[in-house]
């Protein structure tokens, strides 16, 4: 009688650990991770959809009427015997351990559900013909807005704090309907075709790029990006319709892409790798169509005559160095398409020895060099005059060498600093105070926001200076180039809301520049100001920009550039905007005008571009005549 007790007990542990017969659904699951983790399986049958020598093989079976289960799988294996069994087409038989992969080395990425270290392969049948599953507005669609049900709070996947949950910890039952990441994990292994895709960036440096199909997206801007806005919820939009496109599985090269191209339909395998969902397309797309490649210039321009109007630039200009080579055409984007504003907000300056680490700081041959060659592309009887703050070296981060900073192109003719005040260096924090004639202006001019703040701990210090025009009007600008998003998790991953690299130390950042505005303010009401520059974040994190409720207006919803037309940079799935430029409520009152001029944004091609950013160029009134 024991001997038969434990005889069965045997059985029932070995039938718990060996799972005979499932089906690939079965072990798909409706859940973000398969059911039989870790267990053995047999007797597994579907047809084989594609091969790769990296990545092993996928079969599919019949589909699932529960939308949330995929019936596709990925067979890993590089063994070229077992590669060599199948082909496409092929209904085969095997077995194999039901596995969750994640790499070690990237503990942030989601978990690929797989059957590795298949065996007893048997092809049951060949020539065998798998319909693709079509993607597009007649066939299955992603949702428009949100990526996880985890991404809760007012600004969803942008909320701070983030990295407050984990999906593959809740391992919550996918609703595909509502959430990108569901939409995708629900269809992990199949074969699918994207209809009409429009390429959303530059490929990266494995020649990959996104696409959005020919379904419902939201953000759709001009050139066929999506736009990182607000929702209908007015909780941020993710752009979750999105999906990346790998390397082809046959092993030939994609085309070189660009903002707005149209390619043919692809057909391939949704994957998840590098963070990412993709479609692993069976051979390179083909592009079909190309968006012009004339980049119109602005419309604002300077107006010589006015005592009143003032036009402002903003350009990110990307590591300039002296003999940088994107120099000129950084030149020749001031000139011509900025029209050579009034004055110019440039970040990322680097010293007169580049990115060679020497102790060199200052900056004024690379600005001078940056003001000639403007000089020279707009045909001016006068070049800009400049003005910088030389940092600490190696204090205010950026490339190791290049010690990049904040500075100011002005057209001398227009203005000039306030006069009185000594000029600031890397330590000294200018204050607001009234002069002896009665007026604002500042302690130090030019001078840095509270340098030694923990704040600005290796990030670039606000540069702050007091104009006065010729008639004796006054402006004050701050120029802002805030801490990175180093650091950042994919907004794919399995940390929701997604890690969000630098967001405590700009908030911190936010809030100290918002409170020197308001001293700018208690002492004049009526204090011309622009904050202007790169801040790493988008609108949309509204916990950054917070402080600046109630202070200042940004210049695109007051000027009524419409919410799909705000970027300046291209990241992953979305155009967005990480540059910015608010003014106080004087200016407002007064009439504003502000374009993003994507002179590199819209380029032919990423080698085309000069810089990462796109510049902005503003106009607004320091008088009403």
């Amino acid at each position: 009688m024991v001997q038969r007790t434990l005889f069965k007990g045997v059985v029932l542990a070995a039938l718990q650990q060996l799972a005979c017969a499932v089906s690939i659904t079965d072990i798909q699951g409706a859940s973000f991770m398969t059911p039989l983790r870790g267990q053995t399986v047999q007797n597994l049958t579907g047809i084989v959809t594609a091969k790769s020598t990296d990545s092993g093989f996928w079969i599919q079976s019949a589909p699932s009427k529960d939308p949330r289960v995929s019936n596709g799988l990925q067979v890993y294996s590089t063994a070229k015997t077992v590669l060599a069994q199948v082909n496409v087409g092929d209904e085969v038989s095997l077995s194999g351990t039901v596995s969750e992969f994640r790499s070690t080395s990237n503990t942030d990425y989601l978990y690929v559900t797989e059957l590795q270290a298949p065996a007893d392969i048997s092809v049951l049948s060949s020539n065998n013909a798998v319909a693709p599953l079509v993607l597009g507005k007649r066939g299955k669609h992603p949702p428009t807005q949100k990526l996880s049900a985890l991404d809760a709070g007012r600004d969803g996947w942008l909320a701070v704090p983030n990295n407050v949950s984990m999906v593959e910890a809740v391992n919550a039952t996918l609703r595909p309907d509502q959430y990108g990441l569901d939409f995708w994990a629900s269809l992990e292994g199949q074969l699918v075709t994207v209809t009409t895709p429009t390429v959303l960036d530059f490929e990266n440096s494995y020649g990959e790029f996104w696409v959005a199909g020919d379904w419902p997206v939201t953000g759709r801007n001009s050139r066929g990006g999506l736009t990182i806005t607000f929702g209908p919820d007015g909780v941020p939009d993710a752009n979750p319709e999105a999906i990346m496109v790998g390397s082809p599985l046959d092993g030939t090269k994609s085309p070189k892409v660009s903002l707005g191209k149209q390619l043919a339909d692809i057909t391939g395998i949704v994957v998840y790798q590098f963070g990412f969902f993709y479609v692993r397309p069976l051979t390179a797309p083909t592009v079909v169509s190309t968006p012009s490649s004339v980049i119109p210039p602005a419309n604002i321009k300077p107006d010589p005559k006015s005592k009143c109007v003032v036009t402002i630039g903003d350009y990110n200009v990307e590591n300039m160095a002296p003999t940088s080579s994107h120099l000129p055409t950084v030149a020749n984007h001031i000139a011509n398409f900025l029209n050579t504003p009034d004055i110019m907000f440039v970040q990322e300056i680097q010293d007169n020895s580049g990115a060679t680490n020497n102790g060199v700081v200052v900056a004024n041959q690379t600005l001078a060099n940056l003001v000639a060659a403007i000089a020279t592309a707009g045909n001016a009887s006068a070049p800009y005059a400049f003005l910088e703050i030389v940092p600490e070296d190696g204090k205010d981060g950026g490339q190791p060498g290049g010690n990049i900073r904040t500075a100011y192109l002005y057209n001398s003719t227009k203005f000039s600093l306030v006069p009185g005040s000594p000029a600031g260096g890397a330590l000294d924090a200018t204050q607001p105070k009234v002069g002896a004639d009665g007026k604002l202006t500042l302690t130090f001019n030019p001078g840095r926001i509270d340098p030694a703040n923990a704040a600005w701990t290796d990030s670039r210090k606000p540069l702050v200076a007091a104009w006065e025009t010729p008639s004796g009007a006054r402006l004050f600008t701050i120029n802002l180039h805030l801490t990175s998003k180093g650091g950042s998790s994919t907004s794919q991953g399995d940390a929701r809301p997604p890690i969000n690299g630098g967001v405590d130390q700009r908030m911190s950042q936010v809030e100290t520049v918002a409170q020197f505005v308001k001293s700018l303010l208690k002492k004049d009401p009526f204090a011309n100001v622009v904050v202007a520059g790169d801040c790493n974040e988008y609108a949309q994190t509204r916990a950054v920009f917070a402080p600046l409720d109630g202070l200042l207006l940004e210049l695109d919803g007051l000027s009524g550039v419409p919410p799909v037309e705000r970027y300046t940079y291209l990241y992953d799935q979305n155009s967005q905007q990480l540059d910015h430029m608010f003014v106080s409520p004087a200016l407002a009152l007064r009439g504003t005008k502000i374009e993003h001029v994507h002179v590199n944004n819209w380029a032919a091609s990423y080698s085309a571009r000069a810089s990462d950013h796109d510049p902005s160029v503003a106009q607004v009134r320091m008088c009403l005549f």
